[in-house]
This record gives C-alpha cells, sequence and structure tokens, in this order.
C-alpha cells in the first residue's frame, strides 16, 4: 500500500472511499514483491499494481466487491490453481492478496490516513495490518513511528498492539516489508494471527561526483530508480540547475570535504566521474572507508591501476581497494553517456539483487533473487 502512497494520500484528501489490495506473501516466479498495491475508488478508477498484469482483472473485481459491502478478503492466485489460465498468472508462481475497504465510516481509515500522509511526505513509517485471524481483528491497523510512536490498534489485548509495534519499529529500522506470526494476545502461544508490516523509508542516496555530461545521463538513471540524487563538483561553472535540472540537490564543494560531512548508509551509492586524481584519491579514500552499497569510479584500465597506485600510497589496504567498482558498470559495450549510465545502474542493480550480470538467455539460474534476509514468510492456503 506505502509503495502508492502519494496517490493515495491525493484520494484521502479528496475524501474519496476506495478499496486497496496489497501483496502479503509470494512463491515461485511471482512478479511482485509484498507491499506491492492496487487501489480502486468508488468512480472505478484504479491506481497501482500487484501482479505486473497478470491478475489485476480479478483483483479489481474483489476491490469493488469490498467496496460495495465493506468486508476485507485475503485470497490466492497460483499456477496451480484450476482458473491460473483464466485469471492470468501464468508466471509459475502464487501471491496472496488482502483486500481492505478505506471509506469514511471504516475504522482503519483514519489509520491508513496516518501511514499515507507519512509515506507522502518522505518520513518513515511502518504500518501493521491483520491478515489472518478472528474476523473481527482481520483488517485493522497499527502505524509506528522511528521514535517509538504509534498510531491506531487491534482493539483486543493491549500486549497485541505492544508487541506488533514493537516487531513493526524492527521492521521499519531495517526498511523491511513483510509478515509475522503472532499469538492472539501478543505471545508466541494462544490463537495464531498473520500480520503484514509494511515500511517505508526515505529514498536510498546517489551521489554523483563529477558534473559532467555522463553524469546527467547517471542522474536521469538514477531518479528513474528511484533514488535521491545528489550532484557533487569543485567547479561552480559546470555544476548547476541548468546542466542537471533533475538532481535533487546540487553541491559545489570539493568532493572528499563534502563526503565527509554529509550522510550516507548501507543503502547510498557513491558515483565517481571525475577520473582525475586531485579529486578522485582523496575522495575514494574516504568513500572505501564507508559503510555504503556501492563505490564506483569511471576511467579506463590504464586510469585505474594508476588509481589503485595512489590510493595504496595514502594508506588504502586491499581489502578496502576489493570494494570499489572500476572501471565502473557492466560490459554492456556502452559508448554513449545515456549506454554508459544504463551500464552503471545495471551493475548497481545486480549487486543490490544479487544478480550475476550475465544473460538470462540459457541460464539455470533465478530471474528474480531473493533478498538475503527474507522477511517474507508463507499464510495458509485459502480459496
Amino acid at each position: 500500500m506505502l509503495d502508492i502512497a502519494e496517490e493515495l494520500n491525493r484520494w484521502v484528501e479528496q475524501g474519496r472511499d476506495f478499496a486497496v489490495a496489497t501483496v502479503v506473501a509470494v512463491g515461485g516466479s511471482a512478479p511482485r514483491r509484498p507491499g506491492a498495491a492496487l487501489a480502486v475508488d468508488t468512480e472505478g478508477t484504479a491506481i497501482g499494481s500487484v501482479s505486473g498484469g497478470c491478475v489485476e482483472g480479478a483483483v479489481y473485481e474483489l476491490c469493488e466487491q469490498a467496496l460495495r459491502d465493506g468486508e476485507t478478503v485475503l485470497e490466492r492466485f497460483g499456477y496451480s490453481d484450476d482458473d491460473a489460465f483464466a485469471v492470468g498468472l501464468t508466471c509459475g508462481g502464487d501471491i496472496d492478496i488482502l483486500v481492505t475497504p478505506v471509506r469514511a465510516a471504516d475504522p482503519v481509515r483514519p489509520v491508513v490516513r496516518a501511514a499515507l500522509a507519512a509515506a507522502a511526505r518522505g518520513e518513515a513509517a511502518a504500518v501493521a495490518r491483520i491478515v489472518s485471524g478472528p474476523d473481527e481483528l482481520t483488517g485493522r491497523a497499527l502505524v509506528v513511528r522511528p521514535d517509538g510512536s504509534r498510531e491506531g490498534g487491534f482493539g483486543a489485548h493491549p500486549e497485541l498492539d505492544r508487541t506488533v509495534a514493537a516487531e513493526a519499529g524492527a521492521f521499519l529500522d531495517a526498511g523491511r516489508t513483510g509478515t509475522l506470526e503472532i499469538g492472539e494476545q501478543g505471545s508466541r502461544c494462544g490463537a495464531p494471527l498473520t500480520v503484514l508490516v509494511e515500511s517505508s523509508v526515505p529514498a536510498p542516496r546517489m551521489i554523483v561526483f563529477g558534473a559532467i555530461d555522463f553524469a546527467a545521463a547517471l542522474v536521469r538513471m538514477g531518479k528513474f530508480l528511484g533514488y535521491h540524487v545528489t550532484v557533487c563538483d569543485a567547479r561552480p561553472v559546470f555544476a548547476t540547475r541548468t546542466r542537471f535540472p533533475e538532481a535533487d540537490e546540487i553541491v559545489v564543494e570539493w568532493p572528499h570535504r563534502y563526503l565527509e560531512r554529509t550522510d550516507v548508509d548501507a543503502r547510498t551509492v557513491l558515483c565517481v566521474l571525475t577520473h582525475d586524481a586531485k579529486f578522485d584519491v582523496p575522495l575514494l579514500k574516504r568513500a572505501l572507508r564507508l559503510p555504503v552499497a556501492y563505490v564506483g569510479a569511471m576511467g579506463s584500465r590504464r586510469t585505474h591501476l594508476d588509481r589503485t597506485a595512489r590510493l595504496r600510497e595514502v594508506g588504502v589496504t586491499d581489502l578496502e581497494l576489493s570494494r570499489l567498482h572500476s572501471p565502473i558498470g557492466l560490459d554492456l559495450g556502452a559508448r554513449t553517456p545515456e549506454e554508459t549510465a544504463l551500464s552503471i545502474a545495471s551493475e548497481i542493480v545486480a549487486g543490490r539483487r544479487g544478480g550475476s550480470g550475465r544473460s538470462l538467455t540459457g541460464a539455470h539460474t533465478p530471474i528474480h533473487h531473493e533478498p538475503e534476509s527474507r522477511s517474507v514468510g508463507r499464510i495458509g492456503s485459502v480459496a
């Protein structure tokens, strides 16, 4: 649901009633991950997607039904079903989808509104919803923020709210979306409940060092992939809004000094396109010691060898150098700035998702790689 928070928040502000279908759990090669959502309002307008097109029609009808009868429903679509081809899920996987009405009189609406507003503003928040369990709990929700404050609840046992809030806070810290099993009274015993936790965290950062033409193409690619993109260069004549209209931020400063003072985390990617030793060496010395997701540097193989030698001279270890992607990008035969940006982005995505970078044709590897710390549980079969 939070993946379409901006659009849904506008619907809430406009007073629209709607139903939202959210992917709860997946198996096999299902095309969308938990948290993917499709919403339908009373006028029949639809936004989002739960299957990349496979079962959208059937889910659309479930949303319309939820708006009419006000009932939350959990439905499974799978390749093994007799009507798999009828609904269109022919990719070999299965998906469990929770459909929740969000109407003016529904108790879940204020909680959903709080979650959507936070996500639309780019603030970190997690929303937990009961997926399966007693009818009186199904569809209820609770919002948790990084400071531990929460809104909403399940109205059953206070311990249940406290336990779910704590678990949802852990999911939020990790930026994870998935399901958890918990007892009805908030312990690990008793009647089991399945809870879906969706986390919304600020966009990951891409910092592009070097205000060159290749950087302009990479900025566009970074925005396309959902990054908050910063361009940094010490030369004010090149680091301008005119040259980089799509960048979220433009910084005129020596790159290594900016990197020393800015915030980065384990999702941040650093792309060094300056290929000038006076910028690269102090910058990469700092970058390779930071807990970031990716450090890449542009240049020829000769430039890479020279750069590596200079980095060793200033104390960079072989272990630190092993983190450096240089020459930057995958071997696509790229020549133009746009092709080069695609090459760099492909390497970043492969590293993020565990891909090999090889052609899928003739390969016997999974198309969709599971994250190392998978948090998505399976839930019981539903008709």
